[in-house]
């Protein structure tokens, strides 16, 4: 046999899990069995232990909200001085400081997103859950679209449809010829780069964080007990998965932020002319 297919042997056993060595993880993680196959209106759905985990995610942060403004006292406790924090957050950092004067009506909105974005992205360090369903593109997919959406509506309102889409398409103080390669750019960055890159920016960061996370916590399991010389290497990968938890907690808030403020700086542009 050559060494190419010994190389593609290899492969096919660490794949499929058949390997007398370590078997790192996979793209499987983030296919997992489907639990329920429901149809709508004659749309097939399936729903997996991911789907569980969005749902889970979402009945707690609306749980959670729920809880900080049932019995609003003067002086807050613990739940509600939390929520309130977490709402002031968003409202004076991004929804004032960021979108501006016009800003405070989208604080209620970004707020949502904040804490949503935030609930799921936890889900990747929460015992028994361990992967965040904003790992699967789909997911941030459908929130950019939403923002994309919004940002757009919010700018036609705002502005009129034409003069909106006049200051995209034909910056000021650029020369007539030079539209010919502004004018696609300028539509190409707004309407397809910005929610693709807000879409694959939480993506990446939660699949990169999981398959670390699932990594040196693998790799500590496989080397405590491969019975050799290796099993000293055991404990610092071990070491290695608690810190990277403890880093990924830092990404799992920064995500949710930067999310939620350039979504800011797109409401910014919509509601005044940003040329």
């Amino acid at each position: 046999m050559t060494s190419s297919a010994h190389a593609l042997g290899d492969v096919l056993a660490a794949a499929s899990g058949s390997g007398d060595g370590f078997t790192p993880p996979g793209i499987g993680e983030f296919f997992p069995k489907v639990l329920w196959s429901p149809s709508i209106l004659g749309i097939e759905f399936e729903i997996t232990r991911i789907t569980l985990l969005l749902w889970i995610a979402t009945f707690a942060v609306v749980a959670f909200l729920i809880a900080t403004v049932r019995n609003p006292q003067i002086v807050p406790g613990k739940m509600q001085f939390l929520g309130e924090s977490g709402y002031s957050f968003v409202r004076d950092g991004i929804a004032r400081d960021v979108v501006g004067p016009k800003g405070l009506p989208f604080a209620p909105f970004l707020a949502a997103l904040f804490f949503f974005i935030l609930a799921n992205n936890l889900m990747a360090i929460i015992p028994f859950a361990q992967i965040s369903p904003m790992s699967k593109f789909a997911f941030p997919l459908v929130l950019a679209l939403i923002c994309w959406a919004v940002y757009i509506a919010v700018g036609i309102k705002n502005q009129g449809l034409w003069p909106y889409f006049r200051d995209i398409m034909f910056l000021p103080g650029v020369p007539k010829p030079m539209y010919v390669l502004i004018t696609p750019l300028e539509l190409l960055q707004n309407f397809v780069v910005r929610p693709f890159t807000l879409a694959i920016r939480l993506f990446a960061n939660l699949f990169a964080g999981h398959m670390l996370l699932v990594t040196f916590s693998l790799g500590a399991v496989y080397l405590l007990q491969v019975g050799n010389f290796s099993a000293v290497f055991g404990p610092i990968s071990a070491l290695m998965a608690i810190a990277m938890t403890f880093f990924e907690l830092l990404v799992i808030f920064l995500q949710a932020y930067v999310f939620t403020m350039l979504m800011g700086t797109y409401l910014n542009g919509s509601v005044e002319a940003a040329h």
